[in-house]
């Protein structure tokens, strides 16, 4: 197989791996194992911790003793023993700490793989900026994949769709130890706090800065709210005869996965819109958009409202694109190339870590404040959930943070951004 042939089977199963759990794990926990809102939440709230502490972790053993191809495969190989584990557990303490190592080991591959793909594009003269989206693409369909496998097979309400994950998991740590040699880059002395982002600290002195940072952790805790409570809202319905046989609530994951579609058409639409607008009004554009997610979860249903439904997962690519990849070109190109590697690595911080743990223990005080639970049988279930309350709150919550941003943040030379 080609170099890029395999980098594309590595990127696949990459993604594959968490597609196959990410978005129709908060249905099995709330439905299968009966979990509460904030149990939920606290447990994508690990995906945060994990954001924060690993990354930095893992890229320094990369840079310095191991190859990153093999720490790749030794990392997939600990997660798919850790989501094996989690298949296993019906207890919400054993498979919140299931869920934290399997992510500790996890959220750092992501990186891993860049750097894997990276290398050996490369060593064998490709160029990287040309060569490489076509084949990070492939995770995308990788993803959405992985959760039309896990829909179609009926697997998304049960403990199956971790056998899955870790079954790809195992697959991609074994072949990982075939891929093209990437070895440390000892020549580079990379310190403790650049590695964490934190030499870049010092951009909060710069009031512009300090402000983008704060917003990105806010929006950052929308980031994996729907992922979190979606297919367990849409499954919700089944309760109700008039929705119980509809696609929405038969095949919600495939339903979700329109998400992810759209994510892989709004990126390619960035360079447009920062060239006509600039990063403010980008921004903006994403704040109005996560409104829109939510809201129209709100207020649409898998019947008559289904349209709503569709419509708010397309306006997912452009709110998640918009913020994530606008954002990082932002940081990109406000700081100095001392501490630019540092600076991507603060933003990380900010949205999927500090953002992602906000995000998942509030999101969760709220579904549980708008939940009533009784105790049938000595186990806890749902007796009724206001899902419209909770999605509109979510969406009131957009909305203050756009208002506000549109306020306190000053930049006026975000179109000339991206070069012509």
């Amino acid at each position: 197989m080609s170099v890029k042939g395999r980098l594309i089977a590595m990127n696949f199963l990459q993604f594959f791996v968490w597609g196959a759990w990410l978005i129709s794990l908060g249905g099995y926990m709330g439905g299968s194992l009966h979990f509460e809102g904030g149990q939920i939440g606290a447990i994508f709230a690990t995906m945060g911790i994990a954001s924060l502490l690993m990354p930095g972790l893992v890229g320094i053993i990369a840079d310095k003793w191991i190859n990153a191809e093999r720490l790749l495969g030794i990392c997939h190989l600990l997660g798919s023993a850790c989501l094996f584990y989690a298949s296993t557990v019906t207890s919400y303490d054993q498979m919140y700490w299931a869920m934290l190592i399997n992510l500790l080991v996890y959220m750092p591959t992501l990186s891993l793989t860049n750097t894997v793909s990276y290398n050996a594009l490369e060593n064998n003269k490709f160029d990287i900026v040309k060569d490489f989206p076509p084949i990070r693409v492939w995770g995308t369909v990788g993803f959405i994949c992985a959760m039309w496998a896990v829909d179609l097979t009926g697997f998304k309400h049960t403990c199956a769709q971790l056998y899955v994950s870790a079954g790809a998991a195992l697959l991609l740590g074994l072949y990982s130890f075939t891929l093209p040699q990437c070895p440390p880059a000892k020549s580079e002395s990379k310190t403790l706090l650049s590695s964490f982002g934190l030499d870049a600290l010092v951009l909060f002195k710069r009031k512009k800065m300090a402000i983008f940072f704060l917003f990105s952790m806010l929006l950052g805790a929308a980031l994996q709210i729907t992922n979190s409570y979606g297919d367990l809202f849409l499954s919700s319905f089944k309760d109700i005869p008039e929705y119980a046989n509809s696609f929405g609530v038969k095949h919600s994951v495939i339903l979700l996965s329109i998400s992810q579609m759209s994510e892989t058409l709004f990126i390619l639409a960035i360079p447009f819109f920062l060239r006509r607008f600039g990063i403010k009004q980008v921004m903006l554009i994403s704040m109005t958009a996560w409104v829109f997610r939510f809201g129209l979860f709100g207020l649409g249903n898998p019947g008559s409202g289904l349209p709503l439904l569709i419509l708010s997962m397309i306006v997912y690519g452009m709110a998640f694109d918009f913020f994530n990849i606008s954002g990082s070109l932002f940081v990109e190109m406000e700081t100095t190339p001392q501490i630019r590697a540092s600076a991507q690595g603060l933003f990380f911080m900010m949205t999927n870590g500090l953002g992602a743990i906000m995000g998942g223990y509030a999101s969760g005080a709220i579904v549980d404040l708008f939940s009533k639970y009784a105790t049938v049988a000595g186990q806890t279930q749902v007796i009724s959930r206001d899902w419209q309350s909770i999605w509109l709150i979510f969406a009131a919550y957009a909305l203050v943070i756009g208002i506000l941003f549109a306020i306190v943040f000053k930049y006026k030379n975000g179109s000339k951004m991206v070069k012509e």
